[in-house]
């Protein structure tokens, strides 16, 4: 083209342009397309001629704006070949603001209306402003059937094929392979106004795109929520439903509508659903009613989608959600368009309260190995680089774990199909190792080669930072300018669309292709512009918890912002930034110092479980070892995981951080939904220890990966695989890889539902772990005959120790063989020969078989079966059905089974006649130690003798004894056995049979039999007494709870003359305890096996029988005489010694008296003891009487009037008797009567009446009796508040009590009187008085006393307050006779007495009298 005629004028400009578009008609309806999202391109223009059609076109993208054009120019000017001049000119002339308008208005003015805006919609009335007409129906159908081809055909021209961008693969835009779709299992439950949707998928449930919707059951739910994390494809799937549709796959429905809540945010107004589906998306050509009518009656056959759902959760107002929240709400709940489908596509986090619990939740896991291979087929399906990004997909384990997600996917195509033809294979590894650099290749990929527009890059950058900060995803034209929407429309960078705020009102909107490049680019700015500072960049590091708060209504939108900035942070981006930055490398290089700082802070952290994953994500981005060490080696030793989603890429980031770790880790996965193939991305991770996953999501599919996992990890100790969809196909997989684990010592199947044969397959397993300690079974619902196999396997594997089946539980505990390294790693077939050879040796096995439905034929497969067994320290059958019959089978084999230690038959259905048939049959069990039925409490359990010695040590004395019983009338038991029928509703009738079934078990051991809770009453205790003595020896017998009387009660007593065993008779009548036992010491000379020699034993066991007391305790009684009477006269027969405990709440005086006039008929009685029994005033004088009555009657012991004990002397001791009435409020009225009565016995060794009420006067009164009692020991009178005046008496009583040897009083805190005496008259006494705190008058009455007291020849003064001149008075004034007199003064106040003046005093003293006497004096 002349140059000269291109500047002619702005008209030959335009012709030039429609020239140069012309040859490219391709390229300008893909810009169509751009600018003009719902503009038709082919409907009725293609008979135009070409320019034709160019100039209709242009003059479309120019009413448009003058943004919309000088984008488009500048489009032109970057992606097409056009000469240098005349770029210059259009740039100048149409890419500012002119007059172009006019120019281009002459050509535009040609054209007919109807062509000009053929490709705009038209623009109609709101759906209410048109009145109702009245029409046919068949005129109704019409217009409904026109809409609806309309809507159809739109959806097509929509979707037609799209022209893929300068130097991008035809396949860019057309490639679509279906992601992983998986049905969730619960529905939704909102209790709170909001879920998480992301629990419980099914494995194995593969959902494809038709199965969505199932039509055909009109009560399934009409509400679908679509679930996925970003870049699992949701909108595309939503577009792909559309296209589908369009193109005739989905006949369900009639009419489809889809609708982005990004878009719908923008309408503030509330809209009715005819809006909706008019306004905001297509309306009718005529009678909007009509249409709307028909769409609802048929609105079983419409279906609304809704992508972009948890962009909707906006802030709640005052006025509660907004406008189109609302409508979503009612569209959802039926109440609008009531029968119409919706679906929803969403994150999963928090969603809106208006959905119903029924909603089908389904979500979106991404692809999978096979579906990464055909994405690539597909994406290289024409290319030679086919075969080749294949390879680099196999070889490079991050790149393919990264195009799991599908969007990652596609970046990583079309990297590979700008790398392939330049590099040798093999390098996708060093430049695709990280998401971040697999978006930089994209935008290098996506750039003219060998330029990188930076500037446009950044400023699109702080564009896109921009809308992250003010949560904003779509743009106008006003918001970014002309030439950075060409640069990202050139670059495959933004997309466009049509935006509807309403009727007549749409303008054309811009997003980043994908949000996660909206971050990308986000990132670039702050980490390469010079506008953003280190510390401005360091406050965008931040962990996102995948957890969403209840207060936290809407996602966040720089999810993988930090992400990318710890991507951006790698040193192999620095060249790529520097460039950005126009070589500005140290800012760049303090950046990302600032990045990497940041996340070394977050890493020595505790951080929950999803921010551990996002962590993790950023420093495996950094491709930093060091930063990479520091996190591995900050995680917990347990690390949860619970209830979040995770994919195949987080676990695949995960193990790489774990490589860089060296000590062990448990990871526990619990309730978080993982994709079918997130066990692959464990390979070869030999850090992990405990491996346990739990969700409904893990199948067949997750099994077997994990099975292929399972044999690369080294240190695993532990498995755990429960609440998983496991069928036969996952588990084979896995019983062949877990003997390729021999290092596991835990595994664990819980809840997984499995069948009887598939556990059957798991235990085969066992002989080939041989470090196994545990295997878990759980919630499998297997069957008994399934239950029995599993019992053999106990049986026969040598290295079980327990098998624990109870209702669901079913627990295997092994406890393998202390084995070497070397041995380990021998043939299997040696192995389990030898475990099984050492294993029959030492094994002992517990078998618990809860709660399993046993029934009698499967007692007796089981008795067969551990008969060939090993020992077994305990056997559980409780809570069957093996009921009498059973129970009798297993009793009778308990003997051949070798139990050392317990058999629970518990809860079978035992009944009374059964119990019999029980004892019967464990009659000869020689090592039983305990048997205990209860039928109320549905107990049976046996006992037995734990350690083998003991057995044989049993069995010797048994020998021994077998000879001593030819010699000897009485049968000596020979070990410890208990016998305990409890609450088993045993009468009278039926003693007889369980004496009979008893008798055999007599003979085999000290035997302790205990009937309590029973209902015996007096005719089974009458009864019982008289079977006793053929039972034997008995070591105890325990008959509490049988409703006895007293009379009943008071019968046993005959059983101390009828029984020779019988040593203690227990009984506490209100609380019908009633125990009957032998002598405990025999008993346990007996048990230990120390047997005296024959004949000494004889002789021993004799002379025990007459010396060890018998004792009877009657507590909780009313002694009433006649019982009283009828007590002691049944004692008469009772061979002695013998002890009486009685005990009740009050005794009155007609009793005691009975009592104590019965003690001579009792001779053998040796203790009478009446403990917590109320007596009244009287009692002391009666017990002081009986001092006289009873000779025998050694000592006597009254307290407080609550506890009283008599003992009695036997005809060898020595005569003497001690009685003591300690706080019995004895006073001075009492004390004539009580001292005549005490004078009546002959010889008192001992009188206690402290704590008492005497006082001055009544001790006055006492020591005036004193002379009556023939007391010759000690008198204790302590505490009976007495004062100085008892004192003073004292000493003047002293000359009438020759017998007195000593008297002591304490008036202090001791507060002690006590006296002396002796059998004969004594000639020196010894007077003690301490603390008396004696007053100057008091001082001649004791020198008066002193004086009298002629036979006191020692006085001891300690604290009585008298200092030297009371001393010195009370020496001048004592007159005594010749001879020796002690004074003794024990002050501590030793300081203040002067020896002088006591010496002067004594002296003086001595010339006074002129009479020798010898003086003492001692200070201490």
């Amino acid at each position: 083209m002349d140059p000269v005629g291109l500047q002619l004028g702005n008209k030959n400009l335009w012709s030039c342009l429609v020239r140069l578009l012309t040859k490219d008609p391709e390229w300008l309806n893909a810009k169509m397309k751009f600018f003009l999202p719902n503009t038709d391109l082919d409907s009725r223009n293609e008979t135009l001629d070409p320019e034709q059609r160019v100039i209709l076109q242009l003059n479309k993208l120019h009413v448009q704006g003058s943004d919309t054009w000088q984008s488009f120019i500048h489009c032109v000017c970057m992606q097409l070949e056009v000469p240098l001049d005349l770029e210059v000119l259009l740039l100048s002339t149409f890419g500012c603001d002119d007059a172009f308008t006019s120019q281009l208005g002459a050509e535009g003015k040609s054209q007919p209306e109807s062509q000009l805006h053929h490709g705009l919609k038209r623009p109609h009335q709101s759906c209410g402003s048109s009145p109702r007409r009245k029409q046919c129906k068949k005129q109704q159908l019409e217009l409904a059937k026109k809409y609806l081809q309309l809507l159809r055909t739109s959806a097509q021209q929509r979707y037609r094929s799209q022209i893929p961008g300068s130097g991008q693969p035809h396949a860019f835009h057309q490639v679509y392979v279906p992601p992983i779709l998986r049905r969730a299992t619960a529905s939704l439950d909102t209790p709170e106004g909001a879920i998480m949707g992301d629990l419980k998928v099914e494995d194995g449930a593969d959902v494809s795109i038709s199965d969505l919707f199932n039509t055909r059951v009109n009560k399934g739910p009409r509400v679908t929520v679509l679930l996925g994390k970003a870049g699992m494809g949701k909108t595309t799937l939503a577009h792909r439903l559309c296209q589908k549709w369009a193109e005739g796959h989905l006949n369900c429905f009639q009419a489809l509508f889809l609708f982005e809540f990004r878009q719908l945010n923008l309408i503030t107004r509330f809209l009715t659903p005819s809006e909706l589906l008019f306004d905001l998306y297509l309306s009718p050509e005529s009678d909007h009613d009509t249409v709307f009518q028909y769409l609802e009656k048929n609105a079983d056959q419409v279906l609304l989608i809704f992508d972009g759902l948890d962009e909707a959760l906006q802030p709640m107002g005052p006025d509660g959600p907004g406008p189109v929240l609302t409508l979503f709400s009612h569209l959802c709940n039926g109440t609008l368009l009531p029968g119409c489908r919706v679906m929803a596509t969403s994150r999963p986090g928090k969603l809106p309260a208006c959905l119903p619990a029924e909603a089908a939740m389904v979500h979106m896991l991404g692809f999978d190995g096979p579906r990464v291979e055909e994405y690539v087929n597909h994406f290289f399906s024409a290319q030679p680089s086919r075969e080749g990004a294949l390879v680099e997909l196999q070889t490079n384990g991050r790149l393919r774990s990264l195009c799991a997600v599908p969007a990652l996917c596609q970046v990583a195509c079309l990297c590979l199909h700008h790398l392939l033809p330049d590099h040798a294979p093999g390098q996708s590894v060093a430049l695709l190792p990280t998401m971040t650099q697999l978006y930089m290749q994209m935008v290098l990929a996506l750039s003219p080669p060998g330029h990188l527009p930076t500037s446009s890059l950044l400023d699109l950058g702080e564009v896109a930072l921009r809308g992250l900060e003010t949560g904003k995803v779509i743009f106008y034209a006003k918001d970014i300018a002309p030439p950075l929407i060409a640069f990202g429309a050139t670059h495959s960078l933004l997309t466009s669309f049509c935006v509807r705020t309403g009727p007549g009102h749409q303008q054309t909107g811009y997003a980043f292709t994908h949000l996660s490049l909206q971050e990308f680019l986000a990132a670039l700015h702050l980490m390469a512009s010079p506008k953003v500072n280190k510390d401005t960049l360091t406050q965008y590091v931040t962990l996102h918890s995948r957890w969403v708060q209840r207060t936290k209504a809407r996602l966040g939108l720089s999810d993988h912002l930090p992400t990318f900035l710890a991507g951006l942070a790698s040193c192999t981006c620095r060249p790529f930034l520097s460039h950005l930055a126009q070589g500005n490398e140290d800012c760049v290089g303090a950046k990302q110092a600032a990045v990497v700082q940041v996340l070394k802070k977050l890493a020595t952290r505790k951080l929950t479980g999803p921010k551990v994953v996002e962590l993790c994500h950023c420093v495996d981005e950094t491709q930093e070892p060091e930063l990479a060490s520091l996190t591995a080696q900050s995680l917990p030793y347990q690390l949860p995981f619970h209830n979040f989603p995770l994919t195949c890429t987080d676990l695949a980031t995960l193990t790489n951080i774990l490589e860089h770790r060296e000590a062990p880790i448990h990871l526990d996965f619990d309730g978080c939904p993982l994709e079918p193939h997130c066990p692959e991305a464990l390979v070869g991770c030999g850090q992990i220890e405990n491996l346990s996953f739990k969700s409904r999501k893990c199948g067949d599919t997750f099994a077997e990966a994990l099975s292929r996992s399972l044999p690369t990890m080294g240190r695993l100790q532990m498995l755990g695989l429960a609440g998983s969809k496991i069928t036969a196909r996952g588990i084979s997989h896995l019983v062949k890889a877990l003997p390729l684990c021999p290092q596991l010592k835990e595994v664990s199947f819980r809840d997984n539902q499995l069948s009887d044969q598939v556990v059957l397959n798991i235990v085969e397993v066992l002989p080939h772990l041989p470090r196994l300690r545990k295997l878990d079974l759980s919630n499998n619902s297997i069957c008994v005959s399934t239950l029995l196999c599993l019992a053999r396997v106990a049986v026969t594997c040598p290295t079980v120790r327990m098998l624990q089946a109870r209702e669901a539980d079913l627990i295997f505990l092994l406890s393998p063989p202390t084995e070497t390294t070397a041995e380990l790693q021998r043939a299997p077939d040696l192995q389990e020969s030898d475990g099984q050879r050492k294993g029959a040796q030492s094994r002992s096995l517990t078998l618990r078989l809860q709660k399993c439905q046993l029934q009698v034929h499967d007692a007796e497969a089981l008795i067969a079966l551990l008969q060939e067994g090993p020992h077994l320290e305990e056997v559980d059958l409780s809570g069957n059905q093996l009921e009498d019959e059973g129970c009798r089978l297993m009793a009778e084999a308990a003997s051949q089974l070798h139990i050392a230690r317990k058999l629970d038959l518990s809860d079978n259905g035992l009944s009374v006649a059964g119990v019999h048939c029980v004892l019967r049959a464990v009659s000869a069990c020689w090592t039983l130690a305990e048997l205990h039925i209860s039928l109320q409490h549905k107990t049976v359990i046996f006992m037995f003798a734990q350690e083998p010695e003991e057995q044989k040590g049993s069995q010797e004395r048994a020998a021994f004894l077998d000879s001593l019983m030819l010699q000897m009338p009485s049968e000596l038991p020979l070990s410890s056995r208990r016998m305990r029928l409890t609450h088993c509703g045993l009468q009278a009738k039926h003693l007889e049979q369980l004496c009979k079934a008893l008798g055999g078990s007599c003979h085999l051991g000290h035997l302790h039999l205990d009937f309590s809770g029973n209902a015996l009453g007096d005719e089974g205790a009458a009864r019982l007494a008289q079977l006793l003595p053929g039972l034997g020896a008995l070591q105890s017998l325990n008959l509490s709870e049988n409703g006895l009387s007293l009379d009943a009660v008071l019968g046993l007593v005959q059983c101390f003359s009828t029984l020779q065993w019988l040593f203690r008779l227990d009984i506490s009548f209100e609380s019908q305890h009633i125990l009957l036992r032998g002598d405990k010491t025999s008993r346990d000379m007996w048990a230990t096996g120390s047997l005296p020699d024959f004949p000494a034993a004889a002789e021993f066991l004799g002379f025990r029988q007459r010396c060890i007391p018998r004792s009877l305790c009657l507590s909780e009684c009313p002694l009433e005489p006649p019982s009283l009477t009828r007590l002691c006269a049944t004692l008469k027969d009772c061979p002695g010694p013998l002890e009486l405990q009685l005990s009740c709440e009050f005794l009155s005086d007609q009793s005691l008296e009975t009592l104590l006039d019965c003690l001579p008929q009792l001779p053998q009685l040796s203790l009478l003891q009446l403990s917590q029994t109320g007596l009244s005033p009287k009692s002391p004088f009666l017990l002081a009487n009986t001092l006289s009555l009873c000779p025998r009657v050694k000592k006597v012991d009254l307290r407080s009037l609550h506890h009283a004990t008599l003992h009695f002397r036997s005809n060898q001791e020595e005569e003497g008797v001690c009685c003591g009435f300690t706080g019995c409020s004895l006073s001075q009225e009492h004390i004539e009567s009580f001292c005549w009565l005490l004078s009546k016995c002959k010889d008192l060794s001992q009188v206690d009446l402290s704590a008492n009420l005497l006082g001055d006067s009544g001790l006055r009164c006492l020591l005036e009796c004193l002379p009556q009692v023939p007391i010759s020991g000690l008198l204790d009178l302590s505490h009976n508040s007495v004062s100085q005046e008892s004192a003073l008496y004292l000493v003047e009583t002293l000359p009438s009590c020759p017998r007195v040897r000593e008297a002591s009083v304490n008036l202090g805190s001791e507060q002690s009187f006590r006296i002396h005496f002796s059998r004969e008259d004594q000639a020196g006494k010894t007077l003690r008085l301490s603390e008396c705190s004696f007053r100057p008058e008091h001082v001649s009455r004791l020198a008066t006393g002193l004086s009298q007291s002629l036979q006191l020849t020692e006085l001891t003064l300690t604290q009585c307050c008298l200092g030297q001149k009371q001393l010195a008075i009370l020496l001048s004034l004592v007159g005594r006779p010749a001879g020796l007199f002690s004074l003794r003064d024990s002050t501590r106040h030793t300081e203040k007495l002067s020896f002088p003046r006591l010496e002067a005093c004594a002296l003086g003293f001595k010339k006074e009298r002129k009479k020798e006497r010898r003086f003492q004096r001692i200070l201490n």
